[in-house]
């Protein structure tokens, strides 16, 4: 339909085409428990579930609610909205499993997981075991992290056997996304395979690095003793193991925010990850540096799209803070650049990611 070019301002709207605009669809939750048995190893009291959160694309009409993180009426961070067990909308939804940060949770990345679910993606987002914000945190959880996989792939495997989402999900199309740690467990799950002994000898070279230095999740966790809980007989097995290949079946994108201990993935281990990737990172990210972590992964896959962010700090990325939260919680809450837009950004490039690789008609 052409349009005339005298259209007033003030008509514009009369001459444009009537397309057709579908609004994006309420976005619901579910939350399940998997189970996996390296859960067990790595959760301070030893069971082996995993909890998951599953955002999707809900029936028309769900009441979306305010998701927060904190005590009961006194939040500390907002992580979006979403309608509490609603029913899933109909269609052929494609999947992404979503991976937090040391000491994170699914809640936390509920700002990415909600904002891809309204987008049109089924988002499972786990809280890995022994390394998350909800239970204690132990050294198995903090050192066993390319276990983190099992997780996924048991939340994968338990959605898909649900029969309240299974019917309307197409895991043919899946991707992966992760923040810090998650962004290590995403290229596991891609198919690089790390190299503990090769991390090591890079904090042993680099102790202040970010990644190598005590983690204000877990600042008991040094370097030394690292090495020693490493080598216990309860972890040294599951240790002697970081090498195995755990990459899940059918990953089709690969989608980094500010992603984590890089330098355990030697280059030929980068390489193995074919699909499309996309990272997104703050230039002034002093936890996860971009020279020793993002800007690798992008100089080792030269056909990876690296989208840095000024003023960007690495925990820009959390979810966004209350007044409260920023009374209380300190470092995470304090940032320079604008949060929302920020979010905004890994929002865009995720989904001009997940969109082009996923695609139906591909």
């Amino acid at each position: 339909m052409r349009m005339t070019a005298h259209c007033c301002a003030a008509l514009l709207w009369l001459c444009l085409p009537t397309f057709a605009v579908a609004a994006a669809p309420p976005v619901g939750e579910r939350h399940g428990i998997a189970h996996t048995p390296s859960a067990a190893v790595r959760d301070a009291d030893h069971r082996d579930s995993v909890r998951y959160t599953v955002w999707y694309p809900a029936q028309s009409g769900a009441q979306e609610t305010a998701l927060t993180i904190g005590p009961p009426g006194a939040p500390l961070f907002e992580a979006g909205t979403a309608a509490a067990d609603a029913a899933m909308a109909k269609g052929r939804w494609p999947v992404l499993l979503l991976s937090h940060g040391n000491g994170g949770s699914a809640g936390m990345m509920g700002w990415f997981g909600t904002a891809m679910a309204r987008a049109g993606y089924v988002v499972i987002a786990v809280d890995h075991p022994g390394n998350n914000g909800v239970d204690p945190m132990t050294e198995a959880g903090s050192i066993l992290m390319w276990n983190r996989v099992d997780d996924l792939a048991a939340a994968l495997a338990a959605v898909q056997a649900d029969p309240a989402l299974a019917t309307d999900i197409d895991s043919t199309r899946l991707g992966i996304a992760g923040y810090s740690a998650g962004g290590f467990t995403a290229l596991v799950a891609a198919g690089a395979r790390p190299d503990v002994q090769r991390l090591l000898a890079f904090c042993r070279a680099h102790p202040a690095d970010g990644v190598c230095a005590p983690q204000a999740e877990n600042p008991t966790l040094t370097l030394a003793r690292r090495l020693t809980a490493a080598a216990t007989p309860e972890l040294a097995p599951w240790v002697a193991r970081a090498g195995d290949d755990r990459a899940i079946a059918g990953v089709g994108a690969v989608f980094l925010i500010a992603p984590a201990m890089v330098q355990a993935f030697a280059p030929e281990e980068l390489e193995k990850v074919t699909q499309p990737v996309s990272i997104v990172v703050g230039a002034a990210d002093a936890v996860a540096s971009p020279a020793t972590n993002s800007d690798i992964v992008a100089t080792t896959l030269p056909t990876a799209r690296l989208t840095t962010l000024p003023a960007v700090g690495h925990y820009d990325f959390l979810s966004s803070c209350t007044a409260l939260g920023q009374t209380r919680v300190g470092a995470l809450c304090l940032v320079t650049a604008d949060k929302q837009a920020t979010h905004a950004a890994a929002i865009k490039e995720a989904t001009a990611l997940f969109d082009a690789a996923l695609s139906a008609t591909r």
